[in-house]
């Protein structure tokens, strides 16, 4: 037992021995995505010079200067790939240089330390999403800003019922992968289940064949849910053209043959936005528009009688169906947007206060 004791412990003041000893190491970066390496080495030589081997074996260098600290991470690399590197120190004595050479290999982690901060942002935020989404389930009603735009609806549509003439719905030129297409056709079920209602003709002129099919089993369904199938007219939502301006010449042509008595301009616009508005302004229809696009919202206010800006887009679902689900993700959401404001103010009233730790703690995500 004792001559056991004895190996281990010359073993270990071996290894101890040796690492005093080593000038020159490399290793992994711990807890991070596998992007970096820290060179490490020991001398007393005031200054060094580092060097890396690229694919073909040929040294490159990547450091020239003081010796402290005696440190140097080199990020940027492919994880899960070994580097080879050189420690160079100049000897004043001499013509010669020491050379020291070491390798290591990025690995690739399955927690991110550096980013713990938004993992920590996350996890609150959908906490709050599930608390609210379950308060409201239960029967909490939350309050949600009047929507001009969305109250409108009703208005536009029982103006088209009176006058006898349909309802013109663009649901942007974005496809089926844009959000606000996705928001777009959202508000279209409700508005289809209203035209419904009063037997109003609805027009859908779309882009995309996926926008088509999306568009057309809403309207369908929203039909089903007031129960007229019979009513629901497949032929109302049709395809026009993949080209934008093709697109928008004939959505005018639809507003100057049919002369609908509301339009409405939901989704993703560009640079088509203005020739719709005019169109539509020129037609006298009540209109109503909404994007997320920032660039286009001057064209839309300017031109339409209701305009959702930004976020009112993806609010309108929750805002028109008043479901739980999305009222409690709705309300989540502006948890959130609250929390990242707290958190700016905080981090400028410590930055001023003279306390770094809070930017340090959320510089490490970056």
């Amino acid at each position: 037992m004792k001559a056991l004791l004895l190996v281990i412990g010359l073993s270990l003041f071996s290894l101890c021995l040796f690492a005093s000893q080593q000038a020159f190491w490399v290793q992994d970066v711990p807890w991070d995505e596998g992007k970096a390496l820290t060179l490490n080495w020991h001398t007393a030589a005031d200054s060094i010079q580092l060097q890396k081997a690229d694919s073909l074996g040929v040294w490159e260098t990547i450091y020239i200067g003081s010796s402290q600290p005696p440190i140097y991470t080199d990020s940027d690399l492919t994880p899960g790939t070994n580097y080879a590197y050189r420690l160079i120190i100049p000897q004043k004595a001499t013509a010669d240089s020491l050379f020291y050479t070491a390798e290591a290999k990025t690995l690739e982690q399955w927690i991110y330390m550096n980013k713990l901060s938004y993992l920590l942002i996350l996890l609150v935020i959908s906490g709050a999403i599930m608390y609210y989404v379950q308060s409201a389930r239960m029967g909490k009603d939350y309050f949600i800003r009047r929507i001009g735009g969305l109250d409108s609806m009703e208005e536009a549509i029982g103006r088209a019922t009176e006058k006898g003439k349909p309802i013109l719905f663009v649901p942007g030129i974005g496809d089926l992968d844009d959000i606000q297409t996705i928001a777009s056709l959202t508000i279209l079920s409700h508005l289809a289940q209203r035209s419904a209602e009063y037997d109003t003709k609805l027009i859908v002129p779309c882009r995309f064949s996926m926008v088509l099919s999306a568009a057309r089993e809403v309207v369908k369904e929203a039909y089903l849910r007031v129960g007229k199938p019979d009513a629901y007219k497949e032929d109302n939502i049709f395809y026009l053209s993949d080209d934008q301006f093709g697109y928008v010449a004939g959505i005018d042509g639809i507003m100057v043959r049919e002369q609908p008595a509301a339009n409405f301009f939901l989704g993703s616009f560009y640079a088509e936005s203005l020739i719709l508005a005019e169109t539509g302004y020129s037609t006298g229809a009540i209109q109503t528009s909404g994007t997320a696009q920032a660039s286009q919202l001057p064209f839309f206010v300017v031109s339409c009688d209701y305009t959702l800006i930004g976020e009112e887009l993806f609010a309108a679902s929750a805002y028109l169906s008043r479901d739980p689900q999305q009222l409690g993700s709705l309300k989540g959401h502006d948890f959130g947007k609250l929390l990242v404001i707290i958190l700016i103010l905080t981090g400028v009233i410590t930055e001023i206060i003279g306390w770094h730790w809070f930017k340090a703690f959320f510089e490490g995500a970056q």
